[in-house]
Order: C-alpha cells, then structure tokens, then sequence
C-alpha cells in the first residue's frame, strides 16, 4: 500500500496482541505505519512485540471495558506517535449457548467488549482523527453482523450493533474528514476465536475439524474457506487514501455466500 508509505499512518489496534488485530499490526508495520497494538493480556503483549522486527510498535495495556483506559491508550499514541489518524477496533470475544442458558454477565460480557468496547475506544480517539484530516476507523464485523445465528443470541446482538454504530459514526464524523467502515468476515479459522469456532462444532456435530472446513467451503461459491489474509487485506484497503470516498460500508467478506443464492446442480 504505497499511499501508506508515503504518508505513514498512525494507528492503534485493539485486541491488537493476537488474531486479526496482530495481523493487521503486522501488516501496517510493513508498510511503514507507527502502530501502537492494545490488548487486555500483558503476557499476550510481550509475546506480541517480541515477534516483530523493526518498525515504530507501541504496546499498551487496554480494556476496551473501561472508559479510563480507552482513553489512556490514545493518549499513549498521541504522546509516542504525535497524533493518532486510525483506529482498527478488532477486540472481540464470542460464546455458545441456547437462549435459556445465557447468564446475564455472559450477555454484558459479550455486549461489553464487543460493541461497548468499539464504541468507547471510538469516543476516545475521535478528536484525535478528526484533527487528523484523513482519520479511518475500521471495525471488525461478522457474517454474525448479518445473519442471526443460533446459540449466538448475545454475539449477534453484538455485531448486529457494530454496524449500527459505524453508520452512525459515519455520518457524524464525515464533516472531519473521518471514514468509518466495518469489515464482516465469514468465519476464520486461523485466529483463536476462529478455533473456539471449529470446537464448537466438532463437539456440536461430532465430525472431524477437515470434514467441518470442507462442509464450510462448499457453502461458499468462491469453493475455499478465507484467510486471515483475506480480511486484512480488506482493512488494508479501508484504511488506505483509494477508500477516502468509503464511509459507512459494512462489507462483506465471504466469497459471495450471503450475496448470492446458489441454484443446485448448476454452474456457471
């Protein structure tokens, strides 16, 4: 991504110690950015940092929970980098289980790192990217975004409120110069969340985790199960000055499978 080399960004990553949110880091790193990765685990952070070379990292402590401590880490960006103009909200969790067995604190712990988390983190870095003059928030979506799942009442309620919010925020941040789109990708299985996926299912179904991906590709009309590569590369893009005329997406990034209807036995 060149325009990010030639004006490197300053970006903080939350849930940025792991997952999509480390392998966007890593990305943005190689393209020249000053990042800064927050994460709730300090031994996740360590690990983090040390397994990259070079590059402007800035570690930071964050609980997207916390309203004291969304506004610390962007402070830590402004005092390292000068500034702050991205925010890649990628801090996630996600938990099984049937309406009836859902406890209220599993509901306000999936709601309160999902989506209050992404709206906190957002609150605090807005000044800071509108001042900016070319700010991008990406937020990391789901299918769940989309589509209402069983067993997933509290993690669908979430990510439906994910796109809520970015639309919203990109209408009120727009006059600045501040696009706001959310990614929404199919399940993954290369990140951690995407193996507490695979388990689940394996338990739920009793197949072996090949049979579970190949049954998951075969829903896809592209005919293959993304990659973490797949969904950074689409922040990548909503983060780059080639979207600056992109706010409010939440796109799809899913080989086509909730756009299109296949027809059984025929291809095209």
């Amino acid at each position: 991504m060149s325009d990010i080399r030639s004006a490197p960004r300053r970006a903080l990553i939350t849930g940025g110690a792991s997952g999509f949110g480390l392998a966007i880091a890593a990305a943005l790193l190689r393209a020249g950015a000053l990042v800064a990765i927050g994460d709730i685990s300090a031994e996740r952070l360590q690990d983090a940092a040390r397994s990259f070379e070079g590059g402007e990292l800035l570690a930071v402590e964050l609980d997207v929970r916390s309203p004291a401590s969304a506004a610390a880490a962007v402070a830590a960006c402004e005092a390292r980098f000068g500034g702050l103009d991205t925010l890649v909200n990628s801090a996630g969790v996600i938990a099984f289980n049937p309406l009836a067995q859902i406890s209220e604190a599993e509901w306000d712990h999936v709601l309160d790192v999902d989506l209050k988390g992404t709206f906190l983190c957002s609150q605090a870095a807005a000044p800071l990217l509108c001042a900016s003059g070319r700010g991008r928030i990406v937020n990391i979506g789901s299918d769940a975004s989309k589509v209402g799942f069983p067993m997933l009442a509290h993690y669908c309620a979430a990510k439906f409120g994910v796109v809520g919010l970015t639309k919203v925020l990109a209408g009120e941040l727009a006059p600045h110069q501040v696009t706001v789109n959310c990614v929404c990708p199919v399940g993954v299985s290369g990140t951690g969340m995407g193996q507490e996926v695979l388990d689940w299912k394996i338990g739920a179904t009793g197949m072996q985790p090949q049979e579970i991906l190949a049954a998951t590709a075969a829903d896809i009309p592209l005919q293959r199960n993304p990659t973490v590569e797949d969904i950074v590369n689409a922040v990548l893009f909503l983060i780059s000055d080639g979207a600056a005329f992109l706010t409010g997406l939440a796109l799809d990034v899913d080989g086509g499978m909730l756009s299109t209807i296949p027809v059984p036995g025929v291809e095209g």
